[in-house]
């Protein structure tokens, strides 16, 4: 294939995703059949986020560990870290270490991949009998800003979902009368953690509230979709959280 054909190859899997999250996983594995090797996509933090190696990669090396925990050794990424622009061609022992001995007898090519002037992470690239000339670091390099925009739009996204489930608490606690938030404190400084069981008579007769109180905070923070309760009748009612905000935004309040 001719450079312009490979570019397009990888343009093709970005328009596929049309505004849906970019799997990493296809984008190495796209990485690969355009670079005929091995490719490795990692986090700033060392978790391989894609991975397509070789078809003689030691693959027990990749099975240490569940594929959602894999990663290199923390100093390995620290020596990936420190490659600040793309380094060509290189032996594995001088930015693999200690793991260079899966990558033996192979060119390696590192690829940082920036974003809005922060590094994201790192490119891995591996190919045996055969060094990456000018047209493979091109691809690579745009490999690079691709992913890099992709975890860009993912930190973007998280934000605005974090923004929205905090906009939900601060509405669902607003809500809620002073002796109701007041209840609403006991009910969670009783309930230590995400979720439990609670007896609602106990709490009002400890805080000196009423029960219904007690009742009506409850049903104002789940018809929120803040928490979720289930009565056990006798028993007493089990309490989850379903939004990590809330309690946040409770410990806020105090002050």
């Amino acid at each position: 294939m001719t450079l312009l054909e490979k570019v397009r190859s990888l343009n093709a899997l970005l328009q596929s995703a049309a505004g849906k999250p970019l799997n990493f996983r296809e984008m190495a594995e796209a990485l690969r059949e355009t670079l005929m090797g091995g490719v490795f996509v990692v986090s700033r933090r060392g978790k391989i986020l894609g991975a397509a190696p070789s078809p003689h990669f030691p693959e027990a090396w990749l099975r240490q560990n569940p594929a959602d925990e894999l990663r290199f050794p923390p100093e390995t990424n620290e020596h990936l870290l420190g490659i600040a622009q793309t380094a060509s061609n290189v032996e594995p022992g001088e930015v693999l270490s200690p793991v260079e001995a899966a990558f033996a007898d192979q060119t390696v090519t590192i690829v940082p991949i920036i974003g809005g002037g922060d590094r994201l992470g790192t490119i891995v690239l591996a190919r045996e009998n055969q060094i990456f000339g000018d047209d493979d670091l091109i691809l690579a390099e745009y490999g690079s800003t691709i992913i890099g925009m992709e975890i860009l739009r993912e930190r973007a996204e998280e934000r605005e979902v974090e923004a929205r489930s905090k906009a939900v608490v601060t509405i669902a606690v607003n809500s809620l009368s002073f002796s109701e938030l007041e209840a609403v404190d006991h009910i969670f400084e009783e309930l230590e953690g995400r979720e439990g069981l609670l007896v609602a008579s106990k709490i009002a007769d400890r805080a000196g509230i009423t029960r219904s109180v007690i009742v009506n905070a409850l049903r104002k923070l789940e018809s929120a979709g803040v928490i979720d309760t289930r009565s056990l009748g006798m028993k007493g009612t089990y309490i989850r959280i379903l939004n990590d905000q809330l309690l946040q935004e409770l410990e806020s309040r105090k002050y």
